[in-house]
């Protein structure tokens, strides 16, 4: 005959048994936490020193010279390069403390876990300066392209910078990805047709848009030796001295008026040289 099992033994071993896992696991958890109480205090203290110093040898003058930048001035953020610097070395000493911690509690899936944290950590800093040193790159050079096209008298010198800044700014979003491991063969790809795109329609618009110019450019250069400052011509209907000859054009001088005649009318147009 079959006999019941001893329910009583049985909870008593269970009981027993979780006790003991339990007595075992205090010691365990009160040293994961007096090692992680160490981390947040040696962490704090850290950041308040290299914050200070990176302060006092003028390292938040880059953050100055980024919070100078008209885009980032447009999102009303102030970056102070000291202050973050400490606060990442904060939490990269925590998250060191807590493999520690982990590693005493008996835990090996969430040490591994925050290990493969604390290893991606140099990526992201990494790809954090190269993104900096790109924005600061990209004003520099919005900057130079503005003054060039000023110089130049374009009326939209700020747009052509505008541009170029955000045509490098993307550059250094896609490199920045990239060093921290993120694959972006997708982003480049979509970012590549849309430049070509982008320039081919430019390139076919300014083509048309400058059609009219290139054809004076190319009558100077073919026109310039045939003619002088100080001859008397007539293109077309109108007569007068040449006064002066550039890349696109020639002055006639008509008393007390003076006549701007594209180069390119002096082939299409009959031209009669009264003197030399």
């Amino acid at each position: 005959m079959n006999r019941f099992p001893d329910l009583r033994s049985i909870l008593l071993n269970t009981f027993e048994s979780l006790l003991t896992e339990f007595i075992d696991f205090v010691p365990k958890l009160i040293a994961s936490l007096v090692i992680l109480i160490v981390g947040v205090v040696v962490g704090k203290v850290m950041a308040k020193v290299v914050e200070k110093v990176l302060h006092q040898i003028g390292f938040d003058a880059i953050g100055d010279r980024i919070n100078q930048i008209e885009a980032i001035k447009k999102f009303n953020v102030t970056i102070k390069l000291s202050y973050l610097v400490s606060q990442i070395l904060y939490y990269f000493i925590n998250l060191v403390f807590l493999i520690a911690a982990t590693a005493t509690l008996g835990v090996p899936a969430i040490a591994n876990m925050v290990t493969l944290l604390v290893a991606f950590i140099p990526k992201v800093l990494s790809a954090a300066i190269m993104m900096l040193a790109g924005v600061v790159l990209a004003d520099t050079v919005r900057k130079f392209v503005v003054g060039l096209c000023l110089s130049f008298n374009i009326s939209s010198a700020k747009v052509v910078g505008s541009g170029v800044f955000f045509f490098l700014l993307i550059i250094a979003v896609i490199a920045s990805l990239s060093q921290a491991g993120i694959n972006t063969s997708l982003l480049e790809s979509s970012f590549n047709l849309i430049i070509g795109g982008f320039i081919l329609a430019f390139s076919i618009g300014y083509g048309f848009a400058s059609k009219e110019i290139l054809l004076n450019i190319l009558s100077a250069m073919y026109l310039k030796k045939k003619y002088q400052v100080g001859q008397e011509i007539q293109v077309g209907e109108q007569r007068g001295h040449i006064i002066q000859i550039d890349q696109t054009s020639l002055t006639l001088q008509q008393g007390e008026q003076q006549v701007v005649v594209p180069m390119h009318l002096l082939q299409k147009e009959p031209v009669i040289v009264f003197s030399s």
